[in-house]
């Protein structure tokens, strides 16, 4: 993996978010909270819609940087900001893009910048995975 550069496009994909997966989600994590699956609710507080969860979100922009790494190293620090929130239609749902570049290699530990967008808008912001890749 040192034939890394910076700027190369590593990863670029889609996820589609179904209200089920908002549900599946929420059984797994605990979170609970009807923003999360009840358009009435959410309406109520302000909200454009039923949102999806931010660590949700988070999870699936990292997973796959871990899917390209194979188990040939090791995810070192992760970090997001969130920057709007991911709704999810009732209907279809939501696609979720996600792109990784190599934005820096710092002597053992190469970051990796994801773009992550939904709706055409950036969702999540300096997004930035630190690897450690074994030779």
């Amino acid at each position: 993996m040192s034939d890394l550069v910076v700027g190369q496009e590593l990863i670029s994909g889609t996820v589609v978010l179904t209200r089920f997966s908002l549900v599946r989600y929420a059984g797994a994590s605990g979170d609970f909270n009807p923003i999360h699956y009840r358009d009435d609710v959410a309406a109520s507080v302000g909200l454009p819609g039923v949102l999806a969860h931010g660590m949700l979100t988070m999870g699936l922009a990292v997973q796959p940087v871990i899917d390209w790494m194979g188990g040939r190293g090791d995810l070192v620090e992760y970090g997001v900001r969130f920057t709007r929130p991911v709704v999810v239609d009732g209907n279809g749902g939501v696609t979720v893009s996600v792109t990784a570049k190599v934005g820096a290699i710092e002597e053992d530990v190469t970051r990796i910048d994801l773009t992550v967008s939904a709706a055409d808008q950036t969702v999540l912001g300096k997004a930035q995975v630190r690897v450690k890749l074994h030779e």
